[in-house]
């Protein structure tokens, strides 16, 4: 049924919950995951970019390295990929790029006033505009 999930990771406990779900699902349909992590373009001004970039881009290399280390131990291939943009703008773009036929997402990334400043969280987001199924994983405390 799928042949390709899409997880975006933000690293978060909420985006492991997701991990474990998406490679669930690649185990028993034999598909490819797509490890994504977007470097948020919006979380410094103009002065600090290079080096909140830098910090940001070293984040996502280890979440999604933690993402192809999880499905190695199931033996489920994995591509990573890190992005810049507006996470749920490039969430939606990389479903048509790596031909995904499921988003895999965590609920927990963002919370308290960081969610209340970003109008609505990335998940939202991607659950309303996406055109393929979206399955969200919440972390249980």
């Amino acid at each position: 049924m799928y042949e390709a999930i899409l997880c975006p990771t933000d690293g978060s406990d909420g985006s492991a919950a997701a991990v474990e779900h998406a490679c669930y699902l690649a185990d028993l349909a034999d598909a490819r995951i797509h490890a994504l992590f977007v470097v948020d373009e919006m979380v410094a001004g103009a002065d600090e970019w290079d080096m909140v970039v830098e910090r940001e881009e070293e984040r996502g290399e280890r979440a999604v390295e933690a993402v192809a280390a999880a499905a190695a131990d199931r033996g489920i291939p994995v591509e990573k990929h890190l992005r810049r943009g507006r996470p749920h703008e490039e969430i939606l773009d990389a479903i048509d790029a790596h031909d995904a036929d499921l988003i895999v997402m965590g609920t927990n990334g963002r919370t308290g006033l960081g969610r209340f400043l970003a109008a609505g969280s990335v998940a939202e987001r991607v659950v309303r505009h996406s055109e393929v199924p979206v399955l969200t994983a919440r972390l249980r405390k």
